[in-house]
């Protein structure tokens, strides 16, 4: 037998039930690979089934708002994700009246569309040859075939490839796609790996030459970069100053309190003599502060909530009032939807 009918066979008795294998459907597809980017396996289905029953169609996301797939987004994180699927919605609705591109190079123009899951769709949606390559290909083909180099390194890029392609089936693509992911991503493991299970040990060159521990080469990476928000909570008469994020960020058109943001730690008298709103508005003295870090993958966060009162005052520069039961309605990085759950609404 070859590598691809063991893989396949293993695949077709072992592989997980997941909604999105259950479809052809190339918009449903599509969602769920954008949803799979940054996001496990286990948290995708719930906003996977979220955002179909919400948008049916792709002619349904076209024409929602882009704060209604916000908020169905929040705590999934790296929300450029969720502003491209609108934008790329409205794109196929427009430019290809509502049907989705059916070849690898159409759909690979889509806005947030890269190289693998342009594979993705083509092969699940269209059983099309195009050979898909995320981390846990990586692994697999590092291990079986034995490469040493980087595989974040051009040369161990391009090792992966031409690996993938001498090993591809292309007469049943959508299986072979999916049968060496999900090995990867239940017996070729980071860590552990389930050696004594996997249908190709017997040809594996890390099982065989005792380097599966060692396999795969990564180089390293940047390390974290900290940062430092301090989050002025300011009510009044149950009225909370909110403004829009329009910096070119992760966070872009996300809602947010007041920010002061430094590059080194603060204190508390620091940041509460800073006063950004106007020197003649007075504030009271914080009936609590809260203190909360966040990981995200290239950033530490260090947050301060300061839960200030004052008097009414008319706001500018795009922050205006809004009512504590309605903050529920505006979208939120998830540090700042964890806060208000917890101690506003």
């Amino acid at each position: 037998m070859s590598f691809s009918s063991d893989i396949i066979e293993w695949y077709n008795k072992h592989h997980r039930h997941l909604p999105w294998r259950e479809t052809d459907n190339p918009y449903y597809i599509w969602i769920s690979e954008i949803i799979l980017q940054q996001t496990r396996v286990v948290q995708a289905i719930s906003y996977y089934h979220d955002l179909i029953t919400h948008f049916p169609s792709v002619e349904d996301m076209a024409q929602a708002s882009e704060e209604s797939i916000l908020q169905l987004w929040q705590g999934l994180g790296y929300y450029s994700r969720a502003r491209n699927l609108h934008a790329t919605a409205r794109e196929i609705a427009h430019k290809h009246h509502g049907t989705f591109p059916a070849s690898y190079h159409d759909l690979l123009a889509l806005k947030g569309v890269g190289p693998y899951t342009a594979a993705a769709i083509a092969s699940f949606a269209f059983n099309l040859p195009h050979p898909v390559i995320d981390g846990n290909v990586m692994r697999v083909l590092s291990r079986y075939i034995g490469i040493s180099d980087p595989i974040n390194s051009s040369k161990g890029k391009k090792l992966i490839h031409d690996a993938l392609s001498a090993l591809f089936d292309n007469n049943n693509p959508a299986n072979f796609n999916q049968a060496i992911m999900e090995l990867g991503a239940l017996i070729c493991k980071p860590t552990s790996p389930d050696c004594d299970y996997c249908p190709v040990r017997s040809e594996c060159f890390a099982r065989n030459h005792g380097c599966v521990d060692i396999l795969p080469v990564k180089s390293k990476k940047k390390p974290a970069r900290n940062r430092y928000l301090h989050y002025w909570v300011i009510e009044n008469q149950g009225n909370y100053l909110l403004h829009r994020r329009t910096a070119n960020d992760i966070w872009k058109n996300l809602h947010e309190f007041l920010l002061i943001e430094s590059p080194v730690p603060l204190t508390e008298f620091d940041i509460l003599n800073a006063n950004p709103i106007h020197p003649d508005i007075v504030l009271s003295k914080p009936d609590f502060v809260h203190h909360q870090i966040h990981q995200l993958t290239h950033q530490t966060l260090y947050v301060q909530f300061y839960h200030l009162h004052t008097m009414h005052f008319e706001p500018k520069n795009d922050f205006f009032w809004v009512k504590e039961y309605e903050l529920k309605n505006y979208s939120m990085p998830i540090l700042l939807r964890r806060f208000t759950d917890k101690y506003l609404i």
